[in-house]
């Protein structure tokens, strides 16, 4: 530019006074640099976004839980008695049947208690016997006239006595032959042995665990409910579906019934245990891994789900933006009739099939250029 200035001057120097000259050279400069200085139009950033395709549904609510089968019953059995295990009968994870033997105690001691109190009934009885017939005599010595009615008395109460004493040998004896009999530990009810805590030649307190024992009979799935849903769980429709791990698949869902709720939430976790029950005569291995599927009808308007983040509202109005063709997006006015802790339900302002920016919604504008970094399905 210089060198094309320097020849409008030289050449204007040729054809024009010098005075001329000077003030053309000066309005061609300041018309360049005012042709440098004009701000230049600014250029839309083309800003990454992650899209989502929307689908209208009905506005059932659906949650889905991940817990485990576990047994509505299962116990902890242990001998009645203190002693000393002799013998161990059952192996974790064997059926065991209502009856049963799971283990044996040393039994001696308890067989010596068992025969002194039959040597004490013998004597309770000997002893009855003649103060019995004692008193039998006194009655007809009475009737005679030959004792007195306070020798009658003693002899009576002395009588009574023995049949007391008698009584309370029989008692005993009973006492003694049922802790005898609790040095065999058996399956109260039909069950699977799942832990084991006690070995043979092992010396364990009265009521101390030996063994665990879960009934199969009446299966449930345990999951943990989130805090801010323990209320709405109570009103929702439940189905189970367990996970097959020969076919790497789920089976069919089962209907459910939530049979308990913790009144008081974890202290850890802020969750809620929750017991859902199973089809009685459902075969399922414990332990195996299931999903409580939970439905919570809510009306047949039609909605659209979508994450909290793909939601705007700037004072005026909830709104998200919708792409437009591949390249751009329009912002759209939506109705929301539900917002959740991840999740929001729109009424209005979307239809099936609408491509709805889920993420990086905060730095875009109307007509924005965008660049497509992934693209998911609907959160229905």
């Amino acid at each position: 530019m210089r060198i094309a200035i320097e020849r409008s001057v030289t050449s204007a120097k040729k054809r024009l006074p010098s005075g001329l000259v000077i003030v053309g050279v000066a309005v061609l400069i300041a018309g360049c640099n005012a042709e440098a200085s004009k701000p230049k139009a600014p250029t839309a950033t083309v800003q990454p976004v992650q899209v989502m395709t929307v689908t209208v549904e009905t506005a059932n609510s659906t949650w889905n839980y991940t817990g485990t089968v576990r047994p509505r019953f299962e116990s902890d059995v242990g001998f009645r008695v203190a002693g000393k295990i002799v013998s161990r009968h059952v192996d974790i994870g064997k059926a065991v049947t209502a009856g049963q033997l799971i283990a044996k105690l040393d039994e001696t001691d308890l067989q010596l208690a068992v025969e002194v109190q039959v040597a004490e009934l013998r004597a309770a009885l000997t002893s009855r016997e003649q103060l019995v017939a004692a008193e039998a005599r006194f009655q007809t010595l009475l009737e005679k006239g030959y004792v007195a009615q306070a020798a009658l008395d003693q002899r009576r109460a002395a009588a009574d006595e023995a049949r007391s004493r008698v009584l309370r040998a029989e008692r005993n004896l009973d006492i003694a032959r049922n802790q005898l009999s609790y040095t065999q530990l058996e399956a109260a009810a039909a069950g699977v042995v799942t832990s084991l805590s006690a070995e043979a030649g092992q010396v364990v307190a009265a009521g101390q665990t030996v063994a665990r024992i879960a009934q199969i009979a009446e299966l449930e799935v345990a999951v943990a409910i989130p805090e801010h849903l323990a209320q709405a769980v109570m009103a929702a429709t439940a189905e189970v579906s367990v996970w097959n791990s020969v076919a790497a698949e789920k089976s069919a869902r089962m209907p459910a019934r939530l049979r308990e709720m913790s009144p008081d939430a974890d202290r850890t976790t802020r969750t809620f245990p929750a017991r859902f029950s199973l089809p009685s005569g459902v075969a399922l291995e414990l332990g195996r891994t299931a999903t409580v599927h939970l439905t919570r009808s809510g009306g047949s308007a039609p909605v659209v789900r979508l994450p909290i983040s793909a939601i705007m509202n700037d004072g005026r109005d909830a709104h998200v933006f919708v792409l437009d063709g591949q390249t751009r997006v329009r912002r759209t006015a939506v109705v929301v009739a539900n917002l959740g802790p991840t999740e929001a339900t729109v009424s209005a302002g979307l239809k099936t099939g609408d491509r709805v920016v889920s993420m990086g919604v905060h730095r875009l504008d109307e007509g924005q250029p965008v660049r497509i970094v992934d693209e998911r399905a609907s959160t229905n």
